[in-house]
């Protein structure tokens, strides 16, 4: 593993200084063998490109893809047949993930071996990127840890190829209050948190004098926070990422831009009528997973929007995003006061009953609106199934009352989707 690693880590650094023209040429030689194999072995895909009246070599053409319809969440969660049961030599084991991602609208994906060392490679590219010292404390607070452990190396992958200190890893869940204690007995050099989060330690005024980076995730990085950041702790660094595509971009160490993983993904973003963004215009970020070979992620619509961004003075001939909006979701604020992460247990709302897509607005201390698009009227049953779920995953018995919406749920006056929105007063 460590071997192999490597070496696509090393694959990595030469192909980031390649020119804009070279790494398309790799995209589309790398398109051209994905789609071949989903024409196969997908039915889904194949009725996609009938229903567009496209063969599949009509994708390779110049603009070809873009005469493609765009993947919608709402048809990916609906499809039948999506996924490959066949995979070329090398990619499988599969693996599922499930996501909300930014629109609220629960997905699942099926992703394979390549995927998962596509991601460890990123995440190594990301920190030699970054030139950090894999000897120093690190404290991890993540929503999928589900209990505060204290670990002897940094984890997989680092561990694969560098001597690291120690991992403090944070349940996302914990009070922010106890969060502070913790980061402050474990005297981290590097901290990870969501920008959520980040917010309210810096509103605080918090002295966190051991941390020299922060680096964020999952969320939108507002320029406020950042600058905050910055200004308290030396350093923050963001990533771009999905349950379903991986990492799509990383910050570049030597601009303020984001640098898509082209080797990995094409990544468009579009205007309302579908064409493509320019330099410094914002659209909603579609893309093709160039590695999947499990699932057709064919462009697909991940629900965000994103600003396109100018080559990088770094050399790096990777295209960029200035920068990612619509991931932002708001702390769940308990009666008892204590704030922390809102897990609200979506994997499981289809095993209760038909969500296509839900929101949470917290309106008061103890009460929550959940609103919900549903394939059908819910019965009593299953609102007070969906009720017991969410009280379960919030940690406190709220008052759920339940809104219903015809089609799709609204954006927010910004434009955005924000799947859990608190609206209580400090």
């Amino acid at each position: 593993m460590a071997t192999a690693l490597a070496r696509h880590v090393y694959e990595l650094e030469a192909t980031e200084r390649q020119s804009s023209d070279a790494l398309a040429v790799l995209q589309l030689q790398r398109l051209d063998s994905l789609t071949a194999h989903f024409e196969m072995h997908s039915a889904h895909f194949r009725t996609r490109l009938r229903e567009a009246g496209l063969r599949r070599i009509d994708l390779l053409a110049p603009h070809g893809l873009q005469r493609l319809p765009v993947l919608s969440r709402r048809t990916l969660q609906n499809a039948k047949d999506l996924f490959c049961e066949t995979l070329p030599a090398g990619h499988g084991p599969t693996y599922e993930t499930q996501t909300s991602g930014s629109t609220g609208e629960h997905v699942v994906v099926r992703r394979t071996a390549v995927n998962g060392m596509d991601w460890m490679a990123v995440t190594i590219r990301e920190h030699l990127w970054h030139r950090r010292d894999f000897l120093q404390p690190f404290c991890s607070i993540r929503t999928s840890f589900s209990e505060l452990t204290l670990c002897k190396d940094w984890g997989q992958p680092v561990n694969f190829l560098f001597k690291t200190g120690p991992l403090l890893a944070v349940p996302a869940r914990t009070d922010i209050d106890r969060q502070l204690e913790i980061i402050r007995e474990f005297q981290p050099r590097i901290l990870l948190t969501y920008p959520s989060s980040l917010a309210v330690f810096m509103n605080r005024g918090v002295d966190l004098p051991s941390v020299r980076e922060i680096l964020t995730m999952g969320e939108t990085l507002s320029p406020q926070t950042r600058d905050d950041a910055v200004r308290m702790f030396g350093a923050i660094t963001d990533t771009y990422s999905s349950q379903e595509l991986g990492t799509i971009a990383i910050q570049c160490p030597d601009a303020p831009l984001y640098h898509v993983m082209a080797e990995n993904l094409m990544v468009e973003v579009l205007n309302g009528d579908g064409t493509a963004c320019r330099e410094g215009e914002t659209g909603r970020v579609v893309a093709t997973d160039l590695r999947n070979f499990a699932t057709p992620l064919i462009r697909y619509d991940i629900g965000d929007i994103a600003e396109v961004g100018p080559p990088c003075r770094c050399g790096r001939g990777l295209p960029t995003l200035s920068r990612i909006f619509g991931r932002e979701r708001n702390l769940v604020w308990l009666p008892d006061g204590t704030r922390h992460w809102p897990l609200v247990g979506y994997c499981k709302f289809r095993e209760i009953a038909p969500v296509m897509q839900y929101q949470f607005i917290q309106d008061g201390r103890d009460t929550i609106e959940l609103r919900l698009v549903t394939e059908r009227p819910l019965n009593a049953h299953e609102e007070a199934g969906l009720t017991a779920r969410v009280q379960k995953t919030l940690g406190f018995d709220f008052a759920v009352r339940f809104t219903y919406f015809p089609e799709r749920l609204p954006p927010g006056a910004n434009g955005k989707f924000e799947e859990f929105v608190c609206r209580v007063a400090a």
